[in-house]
């Protein structure tokens, strides 16, 4: 008799276990790995310190508030985007609210579609500072427009700057880590580099390629486990990104950001993404739910449905089918008048008085399927 009571003892605690391990992870907003680190692993007030730390994309967005947080730890920072006032706002700011002296911040211009200026860029920092410990890939540019409204321009920026200018960047900067056996490379993707969306067929592309390259390139680096390839893969984060997406055309951007209250702010995500460096995980998500709960749904998706036809056959496959779609319907309630929300895209894309002409991007905005926040 009191073996059955402990044995039932033992299934409640496991049992009241799972419960509070499930009602943490739907107020998580980082994958496991990453939450565990954040708990349990290394600071980045201990790690980080005293290293030459290159961020692309510094002007504005994630990299302006990681250029700040960075400050803060003591590091040698190297500041590059295209727009230098900007990038000399941002030093002021480190040096008024960080632990940096005018020495220790380099401000470099850099373009990343112009691939033949980044060698002498990275000799530059080499020069300035005599290493680069680590270099963040956080340079981009985002797209809000549909694929049959979009010009083939749009595609080809997007994959110069997202993916062929962080590429030649990396390139440059990788003899030298390979040289010293040591470094890390950290790549700010996206959520959308795991899953796609509509309104941005071009940016997933880019993103994916992304994912692919440095995946693969820290296979070509197992003989160097001191070079340590990390992807960050934010979801919505309050930034300029939308703002400055391409719309159908080169030329044309959204020029507005809506709202962002729902969104994780960029605080939050870059100390997310410190705890990431400091810890040397590979692949990190960084997102608030219900986004988070999709991309585990669309990672482990195909495993979960082989396992079950395996066991259960063609009905257990439409019963998952069923809890998915339930799962999407509830979250599409959660983003209450997509339209209106979306109205800034529709202005930028040829819409008059917050409606789009098109009737087919007003059905996939009504689609029941649609899940995405367009906001990434």
């Amino acid at each position: 008799m009191n073996w059955e009571l402990l044995l039932w003892l033992l299934a409640l605690c496991a049992l009241l276990l799972l419960v509070v391990q499930l009602l943490r992870f739907l107020r998580a907003d980082g994958d496991l790995t990453l939450l565990w680190a954040e708990w349990q692993g290394r600071r980045p007030e201990w790690e980080l310190t005293d290293m030459v730390v290159w961020v692309t994309g510094a002007s504005s967005g994630i990299g302006e508030e990681l250029a700040y947080q960075l400050s803060k730890l003591g590091v040698s920072l190297v500041l590059s985007a295209r727009r230098v006032h900007e990038l000399e706002r941002v030093k002021r700011r480190c040096l008024e609210n960080g632990n940096l002296k005018e020495k220790d911040i380099l401000v470099l211009p850099l373009d990343l579609t112009d691939t033949g200026s980044h060698e002498a860029a990275t000799e530059a920092v080499l020069q300035e500072f005599g290493r680069i410990d680590i270099l963040v890939n956080n340079g981009g540019i985002s797209q809000r427009s549909l694929c049959m409204d979009t010009s083939l321009d749009v595609y080809r920026k997007l994959i110069e700057l997202n993916y062929l200018g962080t590429v030649s960047l990396t390139k440059c900067v990788l003899p030298h880590m390979i040289e010293r056996k040591q470094g890390k490379i950290v790549t700010v993707n996206s959520i959308l580099g795991i899953i796609s969306a509509p309104l941005s067929t071009g940016y997933c592309a880019s993103k994916h390629a992304l994912r692919g390259f440095f995946n693969g390139l820290r296979t070509e680096l197992a003989a160097y486990p001191g070079i340590i390839v990390s992807n960050i893969c934010p979801g919505p984060v309050q930034s300029n990104i939308v703002e400055n997406s391409l719309a159908g055309e080169v030329t044309k951007t959204i020029a507005n950001n809506g709202d962002q209250s729902h969104k994780m702010t960029t605080s939050r995500c870059v100390r997310l993404m410190l705890i990431s460096m400091a810890n040397d995980l590979k692949e990190v998500w960084i997102s608030q739910q219900p986004f988070l709960l999709v991309t585990y749904l669309w990672q482990y998706m195909p495993t979960w449905a082989w396992w079950i036809t395996a066991r259960w056959g063609r009905k257990g496959l439409r019963t998952l089918r069923v809890v998915w779609m339930q799962t999407l319907l509830i979250l599409k309630s959660l983003r209450q008048n997509v339209t209106e929300k979306s109205s800034c895209i529709f202005q930028a894309t040829g819409g008059r008085n917050g409606k789009h002409e098109n009737s087919n991007l007003l059905m996939l905005l009504n689609n029941q399927r649609l899940t995405c926040d367009f906001t990434f």
